[in-house]
């Protein structure tokens, strides 16, 4: 049997080609990501091909994330759940083996895969999505296996008014409502362009729905169609308008076009097992699934990216909560593009 070869890829065509037949490929390890981490924050991006002969057998792609605040990081795939290399057995290992050789100074190499890889790099299991089954083309029908709690607040959402509408149109009451969310929680959030560029990249594989109260955007989602199963992977609620839920009814609108278009399952989203966001997403009658993230260390000492949560950003965190969002949104989106 002839070597492995890994060679920076430059053929588009043949990549998608690659993932869009291999097992665990997804809508994230597409070439169409390479370009907008390019167009979003400029980040570099060595996309790896495993090649035996004139033959490709698995990919890995990388982005450098580099922040003079937070570091140098080489991931698969920053700001997302899911990455890693696909490919054989063989594969697999050359091509992680070839991104922990080309860490270049980064302080950690992390290959987010949904599923377990042959690697020898460090398995960490620091984080989980949450999957909710639907039956396709039937709400009606999978609303009523909800428990009856949660089919009460989705109905007394819908009691208050309020309204979800769909469209890329919407992106801007959507980062509205986001960037309010994530500075009420202390964190920078990704600026309006971000998204812009994603929806752009994505075309109709992005959905970007809101929550109206009348005219005022009060709870906001952006989705991405992963195969069979949609993802929100970025949501957020106005606190001041959390007696009437509006994330219930934002979460049961998705869940509603998800099952009209045919969809066999509603991705929540990746969360800490046993916080507040977990607990949230178990009550739709979610399962869990552990998500297999592996990290090469250099240096030794890191094992994991920045986060608000961790201790160490406590005063920050406290500090960002009380500034006005004219400062903490776009110094936020500059901050966040150095946070994978």
């Amino acid at each position: 049997m002839s070597a492995i070869e890994i060679r920076e890829a430059n053929n588009s065509a043949e990549w998608n080609a690659f993932v869009d037949q291999a097992e665990g490929g997804s809508t994230f390890h597409r070439w169409e990501w390479r370009d907008f981490y390019r167009a979003s924050y400029g980040h570099e991006t060595p996309y790896l091909a495993a090649y035996r002969g004139a033959s490709i057998i698995g990919v890995l792609p990388l982005v450098r994330v580099k922040s003079l605040v937070f570091g140098h990081y080489l991931v698969s795939l920053p700001y997302v759940s899911y990455g890693g290399p696909l490919g054989d057995a063989d594969a697999q290992r050359a091509l992680s083996a070839h991104a922990a050789s080309i860490a270049n100074g980064a302080k950690l190499v992390e290959l987010r895969s949904r599923a377990p890889i042959d690697t020898d790099l460090t398995l960490v299991s620091r984080k989980i999505t949450v999957v909710r089954d639907l039956v396709p083309g039937d709400y009606d029908a999978t609303f009523k296996t909800f428990d009856s709690k949660v089919r009460s607040q989705v109905r007394r959402a819908e009691r208050e008014g309020l309204s979800v509408r769909f469209g890329h149109e919407l992106l801007p009451a959507y980062h509205r409502v986001f960037a309010e969310h994530m500075r009420d929680l202390g964190s920078p959030a990704h600026g309006l362009a971000f998204f812009a560029q994603l929806a752009r990249t994505l075309g109709d594989k992005a959905w970007v729905g809101v929550a109206f109260l009348g005219d005022e955007p009060v709870a906001a989602g952006f989705a991405i169609e992963n195969g069979t199963e949609v993802e929100i992977s970025w949501a957020s609620a106005l606190r001041k308008h959390s007696k009437i839920a509006p994330n219930m009814a934002l979460y049961g609108a998705f869940i509603r076009r998800a099952c009209e278009q045919g969809f066999a399952a509603f991705n929540f989203g990746r969360c800490t097992v046993d916080s507040g966001t977990h607990k949230f997403k178990r009550q739709w009658g979610s399962r869990d699934e552990s998500l297999a993230w592996y990290q090469y260390t250099p240096g030794g000492g890191v094992s994991a990216p920045p986060n608000p949560d961790q201790g160490a950003y406590g005063t920050a965190v406290k500090v960002w909560q009380k500034l006005p969002l004219s400062v903490t949104t776009p110094l936020g989106a500059r901050l966040i593009a150095g946070i994978p």
